[in-house]
């Protein structure tokens, strides 16, 4: 299991554009596969936003990483022009869990 963040910058001026379309996002991750899909705006850039979900392997963070920056993607395009930068301003990462041992 892999945890993927996903940030990007939204020009201001599109932000109520990007949020109406973030509905038809989180639903395409789901259909991909994504689970526990988190969404957030940083509580002081409040034009910087995290995507925070769960994959099953890298395989398949690989392929969400793919679809999320083509402009062939019928949903995930659709960001593109809110976007500053646009797709290629999206910084993915994804993190395997680590467990702390803890000593008596």
């Amino acid at each position: 299991m892999l945890t993927v963040f996903m940030e990007y910058k939204v020009i201001p001026e599109t932000l109520q554009s990007y949020e109406a379309e973030m509905p038809s996002v989180i639903s395409e991750l789901k259909n991909l596969g994504a689970a526990d899909i988190q969404w957030y705006r940083a509580a002081d850039q409040p034009s910087l936003y995290v995507e925070c979900f769960n994959v099953r392997d890298n395989e398949l963070y690989q392929s969400i990483k793919e679809n999320r920056t083509s402009s062939e993607h019928p949903v995930f395009s659709k960001l593109f022009p809110f976007l500053s930068g646009g797709a290629e301003k999206i910084h993915c990462w994804a993190f395997e869990k680590m467990n702390v041992k803890e000593e008596l």
